[in-house]
């Protein structure tokens, strides 16, 4: 990757982390450590991948995106937010009652393509979206992301048949694999391993992200996707669950809490020296 391309999607990552740890501050609840995981990927798809545009939001041929692992919406907000769909104020009233942006990903927010938050089921509504557009001969791509933990349901090894037998190969799952769920490490609770295994005996192209933090390697994933014809694609990208804020990074506790005012400036305070380092 261009060295001035990889450069300005970290500044962006910094800034979705900011607004991930904005909304779920304000919100005072929230999901911040899987919403910071994968706050690079939602950069890159978002500012380098994706075939969208903020000011036609609806546009029947943009490439869609299923965020499957909806309790993490703080950064698709936030992503969205830079790219522009909507006021970056929006982030502070983060699941407060009549706001736009509540804890799980809605359709009528803009940007916003499939609702989400009962977990397994957005991956379900992604491969509808990419059976429709091979029906009705379209070229956009549909990519949903889903977590570690997510994977244990059931529905999403039906949904990985489903794909692979329409050989929906405009469609690209990302396995967001940090390794930590609500209750602890998966392989305690209800270990999917091995998970590239299991989506290969599916009938999938696995490639697996060994940093999910790198776009150099970020892109070279979705480049190998590119070049793949007549199965659906999953990439499963190892991550650190509270990327970015040191007290959070592989912390379970950072699943589903909200930091408090000490916290939140901590974390802010290391995000803008990050972000300084890179404007430098």
């Amino acid at each position: 990757m261009d060295e001035a391309i990889r450069k300005q999607l970290e500044k962006i990552a910094v800034n979705v982390r900011m607004g991930v740890l904005t909304g779920t501050f304000h919100a005072k609840s929230g999901h911040p450590g899987g919403s910071l995981s994968i706050a690079d990927l939602v950069t890159y798809l978002y500012f380098h991948q994706m075939h969208v545009d903020a000011q036609n939001p609806d546009d029947e041929n943009r490439d869609r995106l299923v965020l499957s692992k909806g309790h993490c919406a703080p950064a698709l907000y936030a992503a969205l937010a830079e790219k522009g769909y909507f006021d970056k104020k929006e982030l502070e009233s983060l699941r407060h009652i009549g706001a736009m942006l509540q804890g799980h990903p809605s359709i009528h927010t803009p940007g916003i393509d499939m609702s989400s938050g009962s977990l397994g089921q957005g991956i379900s509504a992604a491969c509808g979206m990419a059976l429709a557009g091979k029906l009705n001969q379209k070229d956009y791509h549909v990519y949903a992301i889903l977590g570690d933990g997510e994977i244990e349901e059931g529905q999403v090894w039906e949904a990985a048949m489903f794909a692979a037998h329409y050989q929906l190969d405009h469609l690209i799952a990302i396995v967001d694999h940090n390794g930590l769920q609500i209750d602890g490490k998966i392989t305690e609770v209800c270990s999917p391993e091995p998970i590239d295994e299991k989506f290969k005996a599916f009938g999938w192209h696995v490639i697996l992200l060994n940093d999910a933090h790198d776009f150099d390697q970020i892109e070279k994933a979705f480049q190998e996707a590119s070049t793949i014809t007549g199965k659906p694609i999953v990439i499963i990208q190892k991550s650190i669950k509270g990327k970015g804020v040191s007290f959070m990074e592989n912390q379970v506790s950072w699943h589903g809490a909200a930091p408090n005012a000490e916290q939140y400036e901590q974390a802010m305070s290391e995000l803008k020296t990050a972000l300084a380092e890179l404007e430098a």
